[in-house]
C-alpha cells in the first residue's frame, strides 16, 4: 500500500491498509521481516512460523477511535523456540498501544475526572485508574528531607481518612511536598522529627495545635504567621460590632446594612460614591461603629507601613503594634480587646512575616486548585489516590494535555 501519512508512534510499521469500521478507523499494520535474536540459545535466525492478528486500541485520528490490527510474526529457531518478534508500539500482554498509555496516564492527572478522561478515549474508568494509580506509583516518591524553609496549612478533604488533612509545601520553591492523612498535633509531630531535621522556618496559620506540633518535633525554629490569617481576626471583630450594633436599629437599616456589609471592608481609596455614602450613613448613626472602623483603617494603616520598612525597621514597626494595642485599650470595644490579646498571644510570629518576608498565600492558592479537583470529582474517598492526584497535577502543572 502507498502509504505516506506520518503517524506518531507508528513510525516503524508497515501499513498494509486503512478501512473505516463502524464509526472507528481501522490500521492493518506489520513489521518488517528482519532478523531476531532467539531468546533461548541466541542463534539469529530469520524463519517465520506463523502469523496472528492482535487487536491494539490506539489514540483519535480526525477526533474518531482507532484500533490497530497487528499481523503479528512469530518465528522459530532450530533449536525449536517459538517467539514473537519485537516491535516499538505495544508492550506484551497489552491491549492499549504505548502512545494511547502514554496520552491516558498525563490526561488522568490533567483531566477533570477519570470518567471523563475514560469517555474520550474509550474505556472503562477502572482502566483509566489503574493507569493512574501505576504511573502515581512510579512517580511519587517518598520524602527523604524537607527543606529549610516549609508551609503547613490544613483543607477538606473529607477521605476515608479523615475530614481534614495537612498540606506542606516548600517555602521558597513553592511547591508542595508532602500531604498528611490529618492534621492531628500527634500526626504532625512524628513526621517533622522523622523529616525536618534541617528546618529553621516554618510559615502557618493561627491554629496553638500547629504551633504545639512543630515547637514539639523542631525544639524552637522560627514561626511566621501568614498576613491573612491575623489580619483577618481585625475584620471579624468590625463585623462582630456592625452586627451587635445594626440589631438594634430598624428593619431597612438593618437589612439594607447587612447587605451593603462590605463597604466597611473595602479599601477606603477604593470606594464610590455610592458606597461612601452608605458608610457615612451607617457611622454617623453608631459612634461606636465609627470608633470599630477607625481601628480598622489604623490596623491596616500599620500593615502598609509594616510592610514598607521591611526587616531593616522591625523595631519600628513593633512599636507602632503596640501603639495600635494602647488606642484600642483606650476606646475599650469588647470585640477589639478580644482580638489584641490573640494578636499579642502571637506577636513575634507576626513581626517574623514583616521580618522574613514570607507568607503562606501561595499554599492558599494551591488548597483552592484541591477544592476544585474534589468538586469536579464528586469527591475522593481514597487518601492515597487523591495525594497522588493533587502531587502529579502540580509537578506536570507546564505539561499540556494532548501528549502522546
Amino acid at each position: 500500500m502507498n502509504f505516506n501519512m506520518f503517524l506518531p508512534g507508528l513510525e516503524d510499521v508497515l501499513v498494509t491498509k486503512m478501512e473505516k469500521i463502524e464509526d472507528r478507523i481501522a490500521f492493518h499494520v506489520e513489521m518488517k521481516l528482519t532478523p531476531h535474536s532467539c531468546p533461548s540459545c541466541l542463534t539469529i535466525t530469520n524463519k517465520v512460523h506463523d502469523y496472528r492478528i492482535q487487536k491494539i486500541k490506539h489514540l483519535k485520528i480526525f477526533e474518531r477511535l482507532s484500533v490497530i490490527f497487528y499481523r503479528k510474526r512469530r518465528y522459530v529457531c532450530s533449536c525449536g523456540k517459538k517467539f514473537f518478534e519485537k516491535n516499538s508500539f505495544i508492550q506484551r500482554y497489552q491491549r492499549f498501544s504505548s502512545e494511547w498509555n502514554r496520552a491516558v496516564k498525563i490526561r488522568s492527572i490533567k483531566g477533570k475526572t477519570f470518567k471523563e478522561t475514560a469517555d474520550i478515549y474509550g474505556t472503562s474508568s477502572s482502566t483509566i485508574v489503574r493507569r493512574f494509580d501505576e504511573l502515581a506509583e512510579s512517580e511519587i516518591t517518598e520524602v527523604r528531607e524537607l527543606p529549610k524553609v516549609i508551609a503547613i496549612d490544613e483543607y477538606k478533604g473529607d477521605t476515608r481518612e479523615g475530614k481534614y488533612q495537612l498540606i506542606i509545601a516548600d517555602g521558597v520553591t513553592k511547591e508542595p511536598i508532602d500531604i498528611l492523612p490529618n492534621r492531628y498535633k500527634k500526626t504532625i509531630k512524628h513526621y517533622l522529627q522523622k523529616y525536618g531535621a534541617k528546618v529553621e522556618v516554618v510559615i502557618m496559620d493561627m491554629s496553638p495545635a500547629f504551633k504545639a506540633a512543630v515547637i514539639a518535633a523542631l525544639g524552637k525554629p522560627v514561626i511566621v504567621a501568614d498576613r491573612f490569617h491575623f489580619v483577618r481576626y481585625i475584620y471579624w471583630a468590625l463585623d462582630g460590632v456592625r452586627r451587635r450594633i445594626q440589631a438594634t436599629w430598624n428593619d431597612y437599616d438593618r437589612k439594607k446594612c447587612k447587605k451593603m456589609r462590605y463597604v466597611f471592608h473595602r479599601n477606603s481609596q477604593k470606594l464610590t460614591d455610592e458606597d461612601r455614602w452608605y458608610l457615612n450613613r451607617y457611622l454617623s448613626m453608631s459612634a461606636e461603629l465609627k470608633q470599630a472602623y477607625e481601628l480598622k483603617e489604623k490596623f491596616n494603616e500599620w500593615f502598609v507601613q509594616a510592610k514598607d520598612n521591611g526587616p531593616e525597621k522591625i523595631l519600628q514597626t513593633k512599636e507602632l503594634l503596640q501603639s495600635f494595642y494602647q488606642l484600642v485599650t483606650q476606646i475599650n470595644i469588647p470585640e477589639f480587646n478580644r482580638v489584641i490579646k490573640t494578636l499579642q498571644n502571637w506577636q513575634i510570629e507576626i513581626l517574623n512575616s514583616f521580618a522574613y518576608n514570607l507568607s503562606n498565600g501561595f499554599l492558599e492558592g494551591i488548597n483552592n486548585l484541591t477544592k476544585v479537583m474534589k468538586r469536579n470529582a464528586f469527591g475522593f474517598r481514597s487518601f492515597i489516590r487523591f495525594r497522588a492526584k493533587i502531587l502529579l497535577t502540580h509537578k506536570y502543572k507546564k505539561i499540556g494535555y494532548h501528549v502522546g
